[in-house]
């Protein structure tokens, strides 16, 4: 017996049974290849996500137009032409092997697109107000036509590849939802004025393929709330009309999501309370009378289930959190809830995207390599010879890497100095709102090294002696970085982001921060966060936290200019005198005094490698000890590392 009842219990669409109210929703990947053809790739990564056990499977959005106006992703699949059908049938065939259903998303990315042309297309000339978005042309009224028939049209092609169900997609500021908000739309024509109007667009192509498909069930994506309020965008209310107008132009479902990418406020960042945007989904349940589907911010089973309860929802779309893990729903189902990988609301899947890279995930190495036995995503095969190792470390690129280790069938033990594991992540998860959610990851990889068998040590600071006295083959050193040395005597007191953030200590009032890194925002974020402080921030380069992703920056940025924090970048500290610091550089002539001083740069930890302990035996280092970066480059290093020893 499930404890979720509701999410496992079957669903309807249309004419359709689903086996649970899991829906599996759509994200770009860059898996495809340039010219829009599907590549093994995708084909093995949908796979993965229909054998998780959810009940329905939506493939990323496919471009309908042979210019490619509506090609927002340089690794965009296509749907413009029949070429493409035996490919997206590949996919279709992957999903249905597994008992879900199989949903095709048709997407024209509208001002977000027209990625390798010089233009974009917007129902109405407004300027862009995201840099990668390209320069805008208004569509005309004889290529709006044309652009509903290039929809119909793919429409048939995704029925005549297998298809059960098709998507479109109206959200974030694609073709679709710039006609329907005011903030884009400023048109004089009959796909302009109220809501209706504004509406026309997505009415057409709804009411087209419905024709064109018959009884295949058509749902749709649609903003329930823009958060475009500072630029004139729809309210809420216009937000619900456009889903009742999709209901009446035949929509079979409908999918409710938040915000456009230029925002101004947190949407799906740890920040935002799970379940936060549920209240929109309820809104539009009581304007429709067909099912309504939701993602954002629900990573954990019970806020769907109690949301099905409430009836605000009808079924759970999960995107990032089956990224993460797309055995999610088996795992749910079966209550083994601790063994799932986490979404931690990182988005670097995302940011990669608008990168022009295939999306990665922090939590999990095999994104994109579900198809590669190597990768051991489906279980890895034996080592050739089971070796004893030990493991100093035991943040995240120590547990990662001995879990895999163990899960290859080696002899592993893990020491750790703390009392608990997790290393610069306990540092991390005390930062800002939500951050407590980087701990899931850390527990999630414990349990699973205990699960395997492998020895964990806490509290326990490994020495030579220690090591003369272990029978072992290999040694890998996940220790952390080390806090960088400065090349003069200061004359104040000098602490550490460690210090600060996990022994407590408090620093002087007016204090500078050595390094605008993703260490040094860290720190700063979390003393304006918890007390009144003048600080200023002194990096060597030209910007500000250039390791920390987008989604999380501008927020960091926002903080230090409402804080006033002094940020000083190409400034480089070389000498104090007194409580004066002397700077070359940008700021050579700025005078900046500080009673306190935290060095946030950090250098990798090699210091065991010359150790006679260690001699003949086999050595590595990974993670920041390696080379201080991002937790996704821990976790990375140690599961690539599991993988060959």
């Amino acid at each position: 017996m499930t404890k979720y009842p509701h999410i496992f219990s079957p669903g309807r669409i249309g004419s359709l049974t689903t086996k649970n109210r899991v829906k599996y929703a759509a994200t770009e990947t860059n898996f495809p290849f340039g010219d829009g053809f599907v590549s093994d790739k995708e084909v093995a990564y949908m796979e993965a996500q229909a054998r998780g056990g959810a009940g329905i499977v939506t493939t990323q959005g496919a471009y309908p137009d042979p210019k490619g106006e509506g090609k927002g992703f340089r690794g965009m699949m296509a749907i413009y032409d029949d070429c493409f059908i035996p490919g997206l049938a590949r996919i279709a065939e992957a999903i249905k092997r597994h008992g879900a259903l199989s949903c095709l998303q048709i997407l024209h990315c509208g001002r977000e697109g027209g990625v390798d042309l010089g233009y974009c297309l917007m129902p109405s000339v407004v300027p862009q107000k995201l840099s990668y978005f390209k320069p805008p042309r208004e569509i005309t009224r004889q290529e709006i036509r044309a652009s509903v028939e290039e929809h119909v049209r793919a429409a048939r092609r995704a029925k005549e590849a297998g298809y059960d169900m098709i998507e479109i997609s109206g959200i974030v500021g694609y073709l679709i939802s710039s006609f329907i908000s005011r903030y884009t739309n400023k048109r004089t024509d009959e796909y302009g004025g109220d809501i209706q109007g504004r509406c026309r667009l997505m009415t057409r192509i709804l009411q087209g393929i419905k024709a064109e498909v018959g009884a295949m069930p058509v749902g749709i994506r649609l903003c329930g709330l823009e958060l475009l309020d500072d630029r004139g965008g729809n309210t809420l209310e216009e937000s619900v009309e456009s889903f009742k107008l999709a209901e009446e132009a035949g929509a079979d479902y409908v999918s409710v999501t938040i915000g456009w990418h230029e925002s101004s406020i947190s949407v799906i960042t740890r920040d935002v309370p799970m379940g936060h945007w549920l209240y929109v989904a309820k809104e539009v349940k009581k304007a429709v009378n067909i099912p309504v589907m939701m993602a954002f911010r629900q990573f954990l089973p019970y806020i769907p289930e109690q949301a099905l309860v409430d009836g605000a929802i009808d079924f759970w779309e999960a995107c990032r959190p089956m990224i993460a893990d797309p055995e999610l729903p088996r795992k749910a189902a079966e209550g083994r809830e601790d063994e799932i990988t986490p979404c931690i609301a990182c988005n670097v899947c995302f940011s990669r995207l608008y990168y022009h890279q295939p999306i990665m995930c922090s939590v999990r190495p095999t994104v994109g390599h579900e198809g590669d036995e190597q990768w051991g995503y489906y279980g890895f095969p034996a080592a050739a010879k089971t070796k004893k190792v030990i493991v100093v470390g035991g943040g995240p690129a120590g547990l990662q890497y001995a879990a895999v280790a163990a899960r290859r069938g080696h002899q592993v033990t893990l020491y750790e100095q703390e009392t608990v594991l997790g290393g610069s992540i306990n540092l991390a998860s005390r930062v800002d709102e939500g951050a407590i959610e980087l701990q899931r990851p850390i527990r999630t990889l414990e349990g699973e090294c205990r699960r395997g068998s492998v020895t964990i040590h806490t509290g326990v600071t490994v020495t030579e002696g220690l090591l003369t006295e272990q029978d072992f083959d290999v040694i890998v050193f996940a220790t952390g970085a080390t806090s960088k040395s400065l090349s003069f005597f200061p004359s104040c007191k000098v602490l550490t982001p460690r210090d600060v953030i996990g022994k407590g200590e408090r620093p002087a009032y007016r204090t500078t921060i050595l390094g605008g890194n993703g260490a040094g925002l860290a720190v700063a974020v979390f003393l304006l966060r918890n007390g009144d402080y003048d600080l200023t921030i002194i990096e060597e380069s030209g910007k500000l936290g250039r390791d920390v992703n987008p989604f999380y920056l501008w927020q960091y940025i926002r903080l230090l200019k409402e804080r006033k924090v002094k940020i000083m970048t190409r400034s480089k500290l070389v000498a104090m005198d007194e409580n004066r610091l002397i700077l070359t550089g940008a700021g050579a002539d700025a005078r900046v005094e500080a009673d306190c001083m935290i060095v946030a740069l950090q250098d990798p930890d090699t210091q065991w490698l010359t150790s006679p302990a260690i001699s003949g035996k086999e050595t590595y280092v990974i993670g920041d000890a390696k080379k201080p970066r991002r937790l996704n480059n821990a976790i990375h290093d140690g599961y690539r590392l599991g993988m060959v020893i």
